[in-house]
């Protein structure tokens, strides 16, 4: 079987040009997007808005110049003159941000546009990837990856665009100005000083992303260790390892805490070198300004204006460094996000695959064979059907390959040979959407989102009334229950609900499954956390609704199959024995065996433990009157990752 590949993130810091050139080529279509001729007219308005804006900034000088010249003693007759240049120097200064603030203020749409597109684009793509990569990722690392990918782009667009590029535009500006006005030499002077700031900032700056990387690096790692250590906060308690959980967070603290400080540190060195740097220019160009005002050959505003010059070019280069670092930051952090949208799907639709037709819900399994490594086969020439309206229960120890037979179906992943039918048709050959529409599942282990009972009862069909919400929630033996809490219905279930007891969780996927109205249910483990009296009622709810609906039943517990019109043992992924409860019970194989432990299991006593041993708990029992999971249903754990219960 194929593995997905993909690009490896780039060391953060470490980008060569050709990949910087790439991850901006990559930005552009969504900056000049097709079909929209509103943003096209937009980035058209902001480009004019941010020429203007430095024409008028350029100008400010001269017109101070002017200004001071005009009140100079030779030239106070001429009092209307340095007035109306004073009026126009205030009057540039202030058209100078108003078009910068218009810029920005036209573009924003633009920006915002491209930062949705581009996070929308990447939390579908890791919707539309395998279980595979999701098994194999850290969760909290890949909403990282989007948040500090989406965060790049309008740093890189607000800042490259309307600060760096313009800064650059400025510089050659003044210098013409300087010399067009002046000489070379005030040319030259302003350029150097410009190029040394520039040289120093840049080599400062790559020796401070080293820090920054470590920051990244410990601030990845400490945030994946607390969303871990809180998605799981019921273990965490159940072992009492709270401080344990906070000595491996500390562990990242303090990584980010020790190069946070060097990074500081190395900041403080880098202005004091940039204020030598921009002060020693400036002082060199207002010696020989005044050298020229001495000898009369310029004025008391030709003095004034390269000042002026000088301070208004170093303003934006003072961010130059945190600029330059945050720049390659930002590229970095975009090409790790694109590079997410470019790892392939390893399970993907034919081009125009048709939706699935469904038709009574038959489903077949011909000499499939499946393993997650294929140096490790899980399902081996497994071979089945189950007729349109018929149950069939799928029953074996663990790791016999049953909950993969549930992935199989739902095309998490493909086959490795055979194929699977459902009405006729080849799962492969229609679209994932519609194979998914027709099936509903009950799994083992339920996981809720941190929203309202209703809201989890209804993401079965979210288009469903507040009616059918409610019936599928009576079906489910939940409504009661429901009712009574102080909020009802939009009572908040807490993170994978765990607000809720194993049982409650179980209803409301049950509920959330009869809302789906599938062709085909598909029940794993579906009533393995209730407790006798509710999984009795339920089950009876289940032959309700799949009454004349294809089932598919995948059960440890033998007692919840026995009505099924057909049960096949499955052991170290093969089908050993198929047939119904009695004949197979009157067969005295491995299924009278599994039948005769477990009655066994269940008619044993407490009493006939040692003196002084704990009571086990039963299968199916737990704390509080509430089912837990079975012990042995968790102990075979794929040695790749995959879940457990699949070898």
């Amino acid at each position: 079987m194929r593995r997905p590949t993909s690009t490896p993130p780039a060391e953060p810091g470490r980008v060569r040009p050709r990949r910087q050139m790439r991850t901006l080529r990559r930005l552009l279509p969504y900056l000049w997007p097709t079909g929209r001729a509103d943003l096209k007219a937009r980035v058209s308005i902001a480009i004019v808005m941010l020429i203007a804006a430095k024409a008028v900034n350029v100008y400010v000088p001269i017109l101070l110049r002017g200004a001071v010249d005009g009140l100079s003693p030779d030239a106070s007759a001429a009092l209307a003159l340095p007035l109306g240049l004073i009026l126009a120097y205030g009057a540039a200064r202030v058209l100078a941000i108003g078009f910068g603030q218009l810029r920005d203020a036209v573009f924003a749409r633009v920006a915002q546009h491209a930062i949705r597109e581009v996070a929308l684009k990447a939390f579908r793509h890791l919707h539309a990837l395998s279980l595979r990569f999701h098994l194999e990722r850290q969760t909290g690392g890949l909403s990282r990856a989007i948040e500090r990918g989406t965060k790049g782009i309008e740093f890189l667009l607000f800042f490259v665009i309307f600060n760096v590029v313009p800064t650059l535009l400025e510089i050659g500006l003044v210098c013409g100005i300087l010399w067009w006005i002046f000489d070379w030499r005030f040319a030259a002077v302003t350029a150097v000083t410009v190029a040394a700031y520039i040289v120093f900032t840049f080599r400062v700056t790559e020796l401070r992303i080293v820090y920054r990387r470590r920051m990244n690096d410990a601030d990845s790692e400490a945030n994946t260790k607390a969303i871990d250590s809180l998605l799981n906060f019921e273990t965490v308690k159940y072992f009492g390892n709270e401080d344990h959980e906070a000595r491996r967070y500390d562990l990242g603290l303090r990584d980010y805490e020790s190069a946070a400080v060097q990074s500081r540190v190395s900041l403080s060195a880098l202005n004091v070198g940039q204020a030598a740097i921009i002060s020693g220019g400036i002082t060199a160009i207002m010696a020989m300004t005044a050298l020229g005002v001495v000898r009369g050959t310029m004025t008391i505003g030709d003095f004034v204006m390269v000042n002026a010059y000088l301070i208004q070019l170093a303003m934006p280069l003072n961010f130059l460094g945190t600029v330059y670092r945050e720049i390659k930051q930002s590229l970095v952090d975009m090409e790790v996000m694109f590079d997410l949208l470019e790892v392939p799907s390893e399970v993907v639709d034919r081009p125009g695959a048709p939706a699935l037709r469904a038709d009574g819900g038959a489903v077949a399994f011909e000499q499939v064979d499946f393993g997650y490594d294929p140096r490790r086969p899980i399902l081996k020439n497994v071979d089945f059907s189950v007729p349109a309206g018929r149950t069939v229960a799928i029953v074996g120890p663990s790791g016999a390959g049953k909950s993969t037979i549930s992935r199989i179906l739902f095309r998490f992943y493909d086959v490795a040979a055979g194929r699977v039918l459902i009405d006729g048709q080849d799962i492969r050959d229609v679209s994932q959407e519609s194979l998914r529409a027709t099936i509903g599942i009950v799994p083992q282990d339920t996981v809720l989102f941190n929203d309202t009972v209703y809201y989890n009862i209804a993401y079965g069909r979210p288009g469903a009334g507040r009616d059918e919400v409610t019936e599928a929630a009576k079906l489910a033996r939940i409504h009661d229950f429901v009712e009574g809490l102080p909020d009802g219905y939009e009572t908040v279930v807490g993170e994978r609900g765990l607000k809720l007891s194993g049982g409650e969780k179980q209803r409301v996927a049950i509920a959330r499954t009869l809302l789906k109205r599938p062709h085909i249910f598909l029940f794993d483990e579906a009533t393995s956390s209730l407790d006798s009296k509710t999984e009795k009622q339920i089950q009876q709810s289940l032959r309700e609704v799949s009454e004349n609906r294809t089932t598919l039943i995948i059960a440890h517990r033998l007692s919840t199959v026995v009505e099924a019109d057909e049960i096949l043992v499955l052991e170290s992924g093969r089908i050993v024995e198929r047939g119904r409860h009695d004949a197979l019970l009157a067969e005295g194989g491995h299924y009278a065996a599994m039948w005769r432990r477990q009655q066994a299991e269940r008619e044993e006593e407490p009493a006939a433990l040692p003196e002084g041993a704990e009571p086990a708990i039963a299968a199916g029992d737990g704390l509080d009157g509430e089912p837990g999971r079975r012990i042995e249903d968790d102990a075979a754990v794929f040695e790749t990752g995959m879940p457990s219960g699949e070898i």
